[in-house]
């Protein structure tokens, strides 16, 4: 029946792409529970293996699966492949941070005693995804959470489920035991109750701030369970004191517009030396104005696609509109350019003078833009948020860059680079509602498995000398 199917459409088209029924939570993290510890009891060097397989099995369909992740997201192919990559690159560097940061190791202690620091899984972790990068973004949380031993029900975002099934048909594919890695297929109900489901040990989320925090809620009477919280971003790029205007519109463009602005380090705020705006604003609209923006497999390849669907840019048309209300004053309007398409192409509004300011985070590519008359004030604007994900400084003064690294509040902090592209060989994360203080990325082996220390002797000899009557 239509009502237990969940649908995916392509944004380009809106042919639908995928249908399957909708799962129940109940059943598969009953799955997953009944098979986490033969798969925990594996030795290590058998898991590495199992998810180097995955890897190569993604290899082998890396043409299907970046069809696949174009078609649901929108994203142009370059930009899937570039994902595919990343998913097949994630087990090596997964393997490498194990080691590093839950590994075994000796202790050094006093005479006739070893301490040994091990790790143990948590046992069944649900992840949840988001549908900008429905691969990379989920995988990054399953293969450390595989790795170190635990079982997995995912559920991929209801905008990106085929691309999420994909994914799991790889894990099934290289050998994984079936009962370890668990799809559930569903919308915002299915959510519900695998996040509050009694039988899962722990959640890894990545999506929106507002989710992030009613999960928080519902763990703060459950310290037993581990919550890893990945949420957005209200990111801000500082142009100042550079004489290369283009090369810092290249980057302002790529750090607010890629993947259509859908992405959590996205520049939702461009902060520039009063002095150095004209200019500057000359140079994105040129750039800005021969952007390509088209269906995934057009040729030649777009810039960006569409956003995810016609609700979001729908959405995003009106925030436009609001900031214009506000008093902000439009600098590039946002167009739709298929009428019942999410096509859009981006906006920029001058916050300046407005009446007042709104700490979101707008999905999608809305630049707002601050003029300074001093490099202080721009920190605090760029500070005047309650996210801490990412920040950029675009300037050649070294100097500047070391007061912006001392002074801004954000977990990646970049100079004359991107506020996005980071690396998964490095810790991903940030402050404030950007994230509960467990960075993803590299350092997501910390939160697949709790390090259990201890004191060994192979003979039991004690002697109590003190506290003891006479005998």
């Amino acid at each position: 029946m239509p009502d237990q199917e969940l649908l995916s459409t392509e944004p380009a088209t809106g042919a639908v792409l995928w249908r399957h029924p909708i799962g129940d939570a109940d059943t598969e993290v009953a799955i997953a529970r009944a098979s986490w510890a033969a798969w925990a009891a594996r030795p290590l060097a058998v898991r590495i293996e199992a998810l180097r397989r995955f890897a190569n099995v993604v290899r082998q369909r890396a043409d299907a699966f970046t069809d696949l992740l174009a078609r649901e997201t929108g994203k142009p192919l370059w930009e899937a492949r570039t994902e595919v990559e990343t998913v097949i690159a994630k087990v090596d560097i997964s393997v490498t941070s194990y080691s590093e940061r839950t590994g075994q190791r000796r202790i050094e202690a006093p005479m006739n005693t070893r301490l040994a620091l091990r790790h143990k899984p948590h046992g069944v972790l649900a992840v949840l995804g988001p549908y900008n990068f429905p691969a990379h973004l989920p995988n990054g949380h399953i293969v450390p959470a595989l790795l170190a031993g635990n079982a997995v029900v995912f559920k991929p975002s209801e905008k990106t489920p085929a691309s999420g099934a994909f994914l799991v048909d790889c894990f099934h594919a290289a050998g994984i035991p079936e009962g370890c890695i668990r799809l559930l297929i569903g919308g915002p109900d299915q959510g519900k109750a695998l996040a509050s489901h009694p039988d899962i040990d722990g959640l890894l989320f990545t999506g929106s701030a507002n989710t992030g925090i009613a999960l928080n809620r519902q763990f703060a009477a459950r310290p037993e369970k581990i919550l890893a919280l990945e949420m957005g971003g209200n990111n801000p790029i500082v142009v100042w004191n550079t004489p290369d205007l283009y090369s810092a519109a290249v980057l302002v463009v790529q750090s607010a517009f890629t993947t259509a602005g859908q992405r959590c380090t996205a520049a939702r705020r461009l902060i520039v030396d009063e002095k150095l705006f004209e200019p500057l604003m000359a140079e994105l609209n040129k750039l800005i104005g021969r952007l390509i923006i088209g269906e995934p497999h057009a040729d030649p390849q777009p810039f960006m696609g569409p956003v995810i669907d016609n609700n979001t840019a729908d959405m995003l048309t009106e925030s436009f509109l609001t900031l214009s209300t506000m008093g902000g004053r439009p600098l590039r309007h946002m167009e739709r350019l298929i009428e019942n398409r999410p096509f859009l192409t981006p906006g920029m509004v001058d916050m300046t003078e407005a009446r007042e300011k709104v700490d979101v985070e707008l999905f999608g590519p809305i630049l707002q833009v601050f003029r300074k008359a001093s490099f202080e004030e721009a920190i605090a604007e760029a500070n005047d948020t309650r996210y801490g994900l990412s920040a950029s400084l675009v300037s050649q003064d070294p100097r500047l860059y070391d007061q912006f690294w001392a002074n801004i509040r954000a977990g990646i902090v970049n100079w004359n680079k991107p506020t996005n592209g980071a690396s998964s060989a490095a810790p991903f994360g940030g402050v404030g509602w950007s994230g509960n203080h467990r960075p993803s990325a590299y350092y997501a082996a910390d939160y697949c498995a709790y390090p259990v220390v201890s004191s060994e002797s192979e003979q039991a000899r004690a002697a109590m000398g003190v506290g003891l009557r006479d005998a």
